[in-house]
């Protein structure tokens, strides 16, 4: 059966909901402790799994050794005294109890386990290297530890209980649909799912997982699209004998490359910036280039991507093929010029996940 929900993620910004400084300090500082916890976790998780699928490969052991990765109490091969998942669960209770709270370990080995077994293939196959978590890992927790979740005085933003720490969102000028979604859920139009807190430069960031149901359209299962990735038109779709090239490559690719001869010129200035703060105040103008060139080709690709999928449901195509997608991506990765300054991989992540959400079948040529 046809699964009629997606979930959808959105970046809010958390602040510590209280007025003591010193309340403030001790909760910051007890989320950088959790995240460190999390990031050892989390390698020690994926050391653990890939250990676990290799036993097999650990010949000189006698032959007396049971090879079976499954429970010993479900089948008597089994060399395991818990299942897999239980294993690392067990494995983190006895190295982090008591430091952190459980239903965030319990989340963090369920989501990388779904992870290892989706990619355990492709590691025999040597096409892909075991995952390795850095310092900055989000920290996953279930819907179910978030209390009290309702508006602010001023019904603006929105406060709630996250591991009896305070919050309160900060949707400051918010053109999406971020408090929209907010209240729905405080409302129970919509489900908050397992969601991550994640710490960058200082401020605290929730990565909402939002359950949504997919949009309706009236799809005919024989209408294909079919759709080229290139550099003159970054999008060019065809359905039956309608064509459109969507976005050009001066619109796009002339105005990255503006930006990153500005971030060069920039760059051998810098070091005449006035200091006073190190490294920081010196280079602030360079990453607000930066930032700034990230921000535009974002924009970019959603644009171009929601344009493609309007035109599919506009011409009621159940299926969208990316033409020759595998072999423009190989060529990419040998041309330099290519790999630095044409997003193929976020384009297409930005249309399957659009798709997706319309109910449009993609296919990768």
């Amino acid at each position: 059966m046809e699964n009629k929900n997606i979930i959808i993620t959105r970046k809010i910004q958390l602040l510590i909901d209280s007025e003591d400084a010193e309340v403030v300090k001790q909760a910051k500082a007890q989320l950088y402790q959790w995240q460190n916890i999390c990031f050892r976790a989390a390698n020690m998780i994926m050391s653990h799994q890939f250990i676990q699928e290799q036993v097999k490969d650990f010949f000189y052991l006698t032959e007396d050794i049971k090879l079976k990765l499954t429970d010993q109490k479900k089948d008597e091969d089994g060399i395991l005294t818990l299942s897999k998942e239980g294993a690392t669960y067990h494995v983190l209770s006895q190295h982090f109890k008591g430091q952190v709270p459980m239903n965030m370990m319990g989340n963090l080995n369920h989501s990388l386990l779904s992870y290892f077994n989706k990619e355990k293939t492709a590691y025999w196959k040597g096409e892909k290297s075991l995952r390795n978590y850095k310092k900055n890992i989000p920290m996953p927790f279930g819907a179910e530890v978030i209390s009290k979740f309702s508006l602010t005085p001023d019904n603006r933003n929105y406060s709630f209980k996250l591991f009896q720490i305070p919050f309160r969102t900060y949707l400051g000028r918010d053109k999406s649909d971020k408090k929209i979604m907010l209240e729905r859920i405080r409302t129970g139009v919509l489900k908050l799912r397992a969601s991550h807190l994640q710490l960058v430069d200082g401020k605290v960031f929730l990565l909402a997982a939002i359950q949504i149901e997919k949009e309706r359209h009236v799809l005919d299962p024989a209408v294909i699209a079919e759709a080229t990735l290139a550099i003159e038109h970054p999008i060019t779709v065809k359905i039956g004998k309608y064509e459109h090239a969507i976005g050009n490559k001066e619109e796009f690719l002339h105005r990255r490359l503006a930006i990153r001869a500005a971030i060069y010129r920039v760059k051998k200035g810098a070091v005449f910036n006035r200091g006073g703060h190190g490294k920081k105040r010196k280079m602030k103008s360079l990453d607000d280039y930066k930032q700034q060139e990230k921000r535009y080709v974002e924009q970019k690709l959603h644009v171009y991507s929601r344009m493609l999928i309007n035109f599919c449901i506009k011409h009621q195509a159940a299926t969208l093929l990316l033409v020759n997608q595998r072999a423009k991506e190989e060529l990419a990765k040998e041309d330099p010029f290519l790999l630095q300054n044409w997003s193929y991989c976020s384009l297409k992540e930005k249309i399957g996940y659009k798709a997706e959400k319309a109910g449009i079948q993609v296919i990768v040529e």
